[in-house]
């Protein structure tokens, strides 16, 4: 635990001094821009390849970022879509998926979760996308067939996102917008579902075409 203590004693000594109006402010309340739902993976660190900072993103982290269908799971994932949504109203959702996904490797090697029984229930939520990723990919190999299969695995959880009564009110009111991305962790690439194309195209390239069309 050292390392955490050390860490903690920097962060009193050296950066809270410095920002300590900013953090007294958030200690009132919060109004975040975005619903952020990953992986529990260590290795993806929103923050970090958002250069984002406190108080800008409302976390939800779970494996292999699965979103169970409104009513098939009353668990936490559904809690804090619900809080976002109509406590918290983000304007955005994002679902991001990673690459080298254990989540997504388990249904590649299934014999692996004979001793994890909630790992392997909690997966079916994403059943949809590994018949997708047999029908339409099946020819890759390896990590392309992986990647094929993680991203079809974020198309699947946002249309199992649209099926929560807030999500689905507020995009037809226009509140909202949700969003899906594929972040490349040994790149440090971001891609984002392009859904008229129905394709993954380079996270700065599709912020481009938005801007374009609303000018």
């Amino acid at each position: 635990m050292n390392p955490f203590v050390n860490g903690y004693r920097k962060f009193r000594t050296d950066v809270y001094p410095r920002q300590a109006s900013k953090y007294r402010a958030m200690a009132k309340s919060q109004k975040p821009s975005t619903l952020f739902i990953t992986c529990a993976d260590s290795r993806v660190t929103p923050g970090v390849f958002t250069q984002t900072v406190e108080g800008e993103l409302f976390h939800c982290r779970v494996v292999g970022n699965l979103v169970p269908a409104h009513g098939a799971h009353a668990g936490g994932v559904s809690s804090a879509i619900e809080y976002a949504n109509m406590v918290l109203e983000v304007p955005h959702i994002i679902i991001c998926g990673h690459s080298d996904c254990g989540a997504m490797r388990a249904f590649q090697h299934p014999e692996k979760l004979e001793n994890l029984k909630h790992v392997r229930s909690w997966i079916e939520h994403a059943d949809s996308a590994i018949q997708m990723a047999k029908d339409h990919f099946g020819h890759l190999q390896g990590d392309q067939f992986l990647a094929a299969l993680t991203k079809e695995n974020i198309v699947a959880q946002l249309a199992h996102l649209k099926t929560h009564p807030s999500v689905a009110s507020r995009i037809r009111r226009g509140t909202l917008e949700i969003h899906g991305w594929y972040y490349d962790i040994g790149e440090g690439t971001v891609e984002a579902y392009d859904d008229s194309r129905e394709t993954f195209l380079p996270l700065d390239q599709t912020m481009q075409q938005q801007s374009a069309q609303v000018a």
